[in-house]
């Protein structure tokens, strides 16, 4: 299994309609390393589901349930990508991005080393700390 971390802003498509919703594609990344990411994203895979802009912190967790297939919004462009992600649960106490950016382990993370890439990786320890921090039973 591999971990992820994706972003959304709040204002646009916040944690509580991604769990009204049930599932949803994860369309409309524009980054070539954002959309490489999506494209290694394999069925089961975690996704901590971070509030970018406003709030900045880790609000929940998703799972990969459709692997990548053609971005519906890209019109008709093959290059871009995306995935279906489904709601496991809200994190017990969110993990902002001062925390990442303090934490001895989290602090070498991409979201604080590559902060402007929307969909990044996180090594296994990085999500075991990310889990240990917000609570989250992994």
């Amino acid at each position: 299994m591999n971990y992820w971390l994706a972003k959304s802003e709040p204002s646009v498509y916040p944690w509580s309609t991604f769990v009204a919703d049930g599932r949803t594609a994860w369309t409309g990344v524009r980054s070539a390393e954002a959309r490489n990411n999506l494209v290694a994203m394999k069925l089961g895979d975690k996704v901590a589901f971070y509030h970018s802009n406003e709030g900045k912190e880790v609000v929940g967790v998703a799972v990969v349930v459709a692997e990548a297939y053609p971005d519906p919004t890209a019109e008709g462009d093959p290059r871009w990508k995306c995935v279906d992600l489904a709601p496991v649960g809200p994190v017990p106490r969110p993990v902002s991005l001062a925390t990442f950016k303090a934490d001895l382990v989290l602090k070498e993370s991409k979201l604080v080393k590559q902060g402007r890439v929307s969909v990044i990786p996180l090594a296994p320890e990085f999500w075991a700390r990310l889990c240990e921090l917000s609570g989250f039973g992994g």
